[in-house]
Parts: C-alpha cells; structure tokens; sequence
C-alpha cells in the first residue's frame, strides 16, 4: 500500500475525493447557516467558475475540447442555487440590521452597481432575466435539439465511413478505435447537451422565484419581527433581494452564453476568437460598413461627432486590411542539401504496393468520390471476403491511372507482374450468359474476364429486360472487381510475406503461446515457414486453421527443415481443408486416379531424377495431359469439382503438370484423403500403352 502511494502520490485521491466533497459542500449550503464573510467567498467563487468555464468555451476548437461541460453546467447551476438557499436566509434573518448585513458582495450589488435604487435594480434584473432565457437560452436549446438529432441521425453513416477507411486502409485499427469513440462521444455530448440547457432554463426561473420570495419574506419580516416601517423594510430587504438576484443572474447569463457558444461552434483548427477574426479580416467586409456610416453621418440631425469616428475607424480597418492582404506570404527559406543528379531514390523505382491495378483515363469514373467510388468499395469488398478465406489480410489495393492504356482498359498487377487486363465500358453494364438465357440482346459482344462466359456490354435501361431473359446483369465496377477476386486468389501465396507471416503467429501467441514457442524461430525460421505456408496456399489450402495447421508443421519441424519435405509431411492433417469445397459434407469426393502401371513408371523416373525437380518425360506427360482432359471435360461443363488422387512419391509431379490446364483441381495423395470421407471415381488414365498417341 505505501508503495502504491509512493509511486501515484497523492493527486489521483485529491482527485477522487474532489466531487464527494463539492456534493457535500453543497448540502452544508442549503443546511447549515453561512456567515456573510463567508458567503462573499463564495460568490467571487461562483463569478470565478463561471468566467473559467466562459474561456474555455470560447477557446475550444471542437466542441469535443470541452465534452465534461455538460456535468460542469450541472453542477455550476446546483452551486449557485445553493447559494441562493445560503443568502436568502442571510438576507431574511439580518437584513433589518442594514445594507452590509448579507455580506459586502450582495451590498455592492445592490448599491454601487444600481446607485442603491432598487426600483432600477428590478428592472436591471429583468432585462437580464429576458436575456437569459428568451434569447440566449432558448436559442442554446433549440442549436442542442437540433445538433441532437442530426448527430445521431449520422451515426451509422459516420460508422460505416470508418469501417470503410478501415477495410481500405486508409487508418489503422488504432485510429478507427479512437474514432469510434470519439464518434459515440460526440454522440453523448450532444444529447446530454440537449438536457443540459433545460437546467440554465430553470436556473433562470429558479431566481425570479427566489426574488419574490426575498421581497415578500423582508416585507412580511420587517414590519412583523422587527417593528420596522414598510419604507424602511422594502429599503432594505428589496435593496438586498435585488443585490442578491443579481449577484447570482450575472453568472447564469455567462454559463448560458458558454453554452451557446459551445453548441453553435464549428469545428476548426482555430478558437472562437481566432475563426471570427479570420472571417471578418477582409477589406471587402469593411469598406462597405465605412462608405455606409460616412453617408448616415452626414445626414441632418445625426450624431456627426459619433458617426463619423466610426466610419473612419472602419475606413481605417480597411486600408490596413488591404495593405496586409497585398504583402507577399511570408516563406521559410530552409537549407536543402544539393541534389545528386547521378543518384535514383528507391521511390522512382517502385512504389512498395503489392497489388495494384492500373486503369484507362476512361475508368476514372469508377474511382470518383463524388460518384461514390463504386470501384473502391468492391474493391474493400474483395479484400474482407478473401481476407476471411485464405486466413490472413489480404494486403491494400492501390489504383492508378496510366496514360499509357487505352482509354476504358484496365491492368491488375501482383508483385509487380501483369496477371490480368481487360477493357470495360463505365456506363454500361455487362450481361452474361450462364448456360441459361434466351434470346439475343443488342449490344458490344464479349468476354467475361474471370470465367470467359459470352457477354453483351448493355445499357442501363436494357437491364430489366436482360435479366428477364436469364441473363447475368453486372456493373462495371462489380466485373473488376470479381477478375480482381479472381486472380488474387490465384496469385495469393504471392501476397503473403514474413511479415504476414508474423502477423498469424502474433495473433496464435495469445491462444497458443506455447505452440509458437515451439515453432519459429527455432526450430524452423520465419522464412522457411514462410515458405511452407506460401506452398499451401499454392496449392489452395486455406490458412484460416492457422492454430492446426502450426501445429502440424511445429511436428514436422522435427524431423525435417526442408520446407517442401514438410509440406508433404503436413498435408495429410490437412485432408478435411483441401477438400472442403469440393463436396458436401455428405457427397461423396469425386476423384480420378491414375492406373497402377502408369504410376509405378512414373514412381521410377521420379526417383531416379538426381535433380529431385519430380520433372516427366515430355512425351509422356504431353499425353497424360490429354487424357486428363478428355477425361475432365465432361465434370468442367457440369461444373462438378473433383480432385485428382496419386501415389505419394508422384503428386508433386503430377501437380506440376497438371496446374496449367487443371488450376483449380487439387492432386492429392491417397493419405490425404479422409478416411471417413467416400470417393466416386469417376475416371482412371491408362497405362502408356493406352494413353492417346
């Protein structure tokens, strides 16, 4: 406990401690009777919180600078009706003894700041009472209504913009979390605002009240208890009542215009002062005022001495403002170290972007704000979804435009390779024909870029019709981005780096600790895990069970550091991941296998390769491709996914030839099948005599 003390010291339980007490004190002030001394400290108090609060309101640039101002209005307002409490009874139990009986500071409100007349007095507090609450308090609570609704009326679009700055990487995970916060704070200002300048409201009722209870008390009082004549009692109890009224309304109205200036401010980078003295500070503002004061000057009957100072001090303001507004901006002149002609900075050469896609000046729609974005947003769309099925983040997408493309041309990049181009029309939209239309549309011919279906380039209005005729009706914008979706699941072990890498392996160490202890860096380092895990995802095998999928390789790592001999040793754990797309979980696994004599033959040529490249003869592995095809034909056209079942020693080999024409198609080995998993086979390729010539 005493280091505890030691190391917070005593501030944070000065602090705590600060608001039990302020509450208690305030219950001591409606209580326990306060002598006048006393009370005078404790209005020059309230008149200090209330000018502290005033500067604050005006020196925020946000109204979020100042969000405990909801609780401090609160408060303030309680404090000064205890006050009040406090002085009436001072006022009532000792104003027949004088003016100074309630206190030197209700006295020197109600005799030098209203030459001790209480009739101006009233009217005084009147005027200020009218102030207060018809102007600037009911003007304050309508802004907060107002704000109010709005603010929580854009609360879910406000939400949706950071996920989406989210999703694009625009912001880190940090900063969406601070600004979600500071979205909902902005949220519970508004609407605590909102109640808040009902208490000012009140407060202002609370004091006419209190002042009619101080002037029927003193002259119900006077006469009765102290024998005092009506003169003399509505002399003194009114003169105090009045001192008393206004002692406590001056501070009111300056939390009332605190208020107003906190919910009528607009979010700058300036304070209050700073953002009206830049929008007043132009000449064209002033010459007008000035040229409009001379001329009402110089008419008869008008206060020439005071008019015309004014309009030339506005004349005045003018010129110097034009004067200021010809000089040249001040510049900074910094030193620059002499540039190297002869020397290449590493931004020239690339711009570190993993993915990029490249578009015609045609496309450009795509891509604007002002239309929405709608390339973009497929684009975060892509990302999330491929991101949840490959198991890591996929990286950010950068588009560019580039002159050197045809105008309504587009280029997808992966590492800095072209891996997909194509050309779309940004007002149309792209009918195609899944094996099921009728009929023909009118329209540009062409090709799906993803899936190379026969489609027709339409215009909007075309699209009801063409979707009643059994097309597939698609934007633009959703036609990238699916050939986008495409080609980086195609290309994902391309995207997936040490530093992705280390990403899964910190997100593992907070549910498997140990587990990556006993992986990387030792026994097996973070490259060659990498290239494990790159060696997965070539082959369609998702990382999403990272935690299976470590602790799997964490098991080969003992025997092996070879991250292709690992690979080989992990994949029949993997079994249930390979083939989760290709059938139900009830459907049997459709698979075509290869004839044991072709097998054994090509077992042998592997084994005898010194390389250990599992290259085929060329003969040989040009007609096994053939019958893989004829034999595959027939499951591609009725879309009927199957893999392709080996000897172990002889996938590697198979897969390195089959990947070109077969890309999708797993090659699995026997092992790698589940053993509670049923298999159709629905084709087998011959020996080498069998196969076509």
């Amino acid at each position: 406990m005493a280091v505890a003390l030691k190391r917070g010291g005593m501030a944070p339980l000065f602090r705590s401690a600060a608001l039990p007490v302020a509450i208690l004190l305030l219950v001591v002030l409606m209580v326990v009777p306060i002598p006048p001394a006393l009370l005078d400290l404790f209005f020059i108090m309230n008149i200090t919180i209330s000018l502290a609060v005033l500067m604050v309101s005006l020196n925020a640039q946000k109204p979020l600078d100042f969000s405990a101002f909801p609780t401090v209005l609160l408060f303030a307002t309680l404090f000064r009706l205890s006050l009040n409490v406090a002085s009436t009874r001072v006022v009532l139990v000792h104003g027949h003894e004088g003016e100074s009986a309630a206190g030197h500071v209700i006295e020197a409100f109600g005799t030098f700041l209203i030459g001790g007349d209480y009739v101006v007095g009233l009217f005084v507090f009147a005027i200020l009472v009218i102030i207060n609450m018809i102007v600037v308090t009911k003007g304050a609570g309508r802004v907060s209504e107002v704000s109010a609704r709005f603010t929580l009326d854009a609360l879910p679009g406000k939400q949706m913009a950071i996920d989406a700055d989210l999703n694009a990487g625009l912001i880190t995970p940090e900063e969406a979390k601070a600004r979600r916060i500071e979205v909902a704070t902005e949220a519970d200002f508004y609407g605590s605002m909102d109640g808040s300048s009902k208490f000012v409201k009140g407060d202002a009722v609370a004091g006419l009240l209190i002042l009619a209870a101080n002037i029927i008390g003193g002259l119900i009082l006077g006469p009765v208890s102290h024998g005092m004549t009506i003169g003399d009692a509505a002399h003194n109890y009114v003169l105090l009542a009045v001192g008393d009224a206004l002692v406590a309304q001056i501070p009111s109205l300056m939390l009332s215009i605190a208020a107003a200036a906190i919910v009528t401010r607009v979010t700058s980078s300036m304070d209050l002062a700073g953002q009206i003295g830049s929008q007043f500070g132009s000449a064209r503002t002033w010459t007008p005022v000035a040229i409009i004061l001379a001329l009402l000057g110089l008419m008869p009957g008008m206060p020439h001495l005071v008019i015309l100072p004014a309009a030339a001090g506005a004349g005045f303001a003018a010129w110097k403002l034009r004067e200021i507004a010809r000089r040249p901006a001040p510049v900074e002149v910094v030193a620059v170290e002499p540039v190297d002609q002869s020397r290449i900075g590493w931004e020239e050469v690339t711009d570190g972007m993993q993915v990029n896609i490249d578009i015609g000046y045609g496309l450009v729609p795509l891509v604007d704000e002002r239309r929405g974005s709608p390339l973009m947003a497929r684009i975060t769309g892509v990302r999330r979804q491929l991101s949840k099925e490959l198991g890591f983040v996929v990286p950010q997408v950068r588009v560019r435009d580039d002159i050197n493309l045809a105008p309504f041309t587009y280029r997808i990049i992966v590492g800095g390779v072209t891996v997909g181009e194509d050309s779309v029309s940004p007002d149309e939209m792209l009918a195609l024909d899944t094996g099921q239309a009728f009929g023909e549309l009118q329209g540009k011919k062409a090709k799906d870029p993803t899936f190379g279906l026969d489609a027709v380039w339409i215009t909007a209005g075309d699209a009801d019709a063409a979707t009643g005729a059994g097309y597939l009706v698609v934007d633009p914008g959703t036609v990238v981005a699916t050939h986008l979706n495409h080609q980086l699941g195609a290309h994902a072990s391309e995207l997936l780096g040490p530093d992705e890498v280390q990403s899964l392996l910190d997100g593992l160490k907070d549910r498997a600790a140990n587990l990556v202890a006993s992986l990387s860096p030792s026994p097996l380092p973070l490259t060659t895990l990498t290239q494990v895990l790159r060696g997965l995802l070539a082959e369609n095998v998702p990382l999403k069970e990272f935690r299976r999928i470590a602790a799997a390789i964490a098991v080969a790592a003992q025997r092996t550091l070879d991250a292709d001999e690992i690979i080989e040793m992990i994949r029949p754990e993997l079994g249930g991941l390979i083939i989760q797309k290709l059938c139900g979980v009830r459907e049997p696994l459709r698979v075509m296998t290869l004839e044991g004599q072709l097998e054994g033959l090509l077992g042998q040529a592997v084994r005898s390769d010194p390389s250990r490249r599992h290259t085929i003869e060329p003969d040989l592995g040009r007609r096994i491709v053939d019958a893989l095809q004829r034999a595959a034909q027939p499951l591609v056209d009725e879309a009927k996914p199957f893999a392709l079942v080996v000897q172990p020693a002889i996938r590697v080999a198979i897969r390195k030839l089959v990947r070109t024409i077969l890309p999708d198609t797993p090659v699995m080995s026997f092992f790698e099948v589940p053993e509670d998993k049923s298999v159709e086979v629905v084709a087998v390729i011959g020996a080498p005599g069998a196969l076509p010539a």
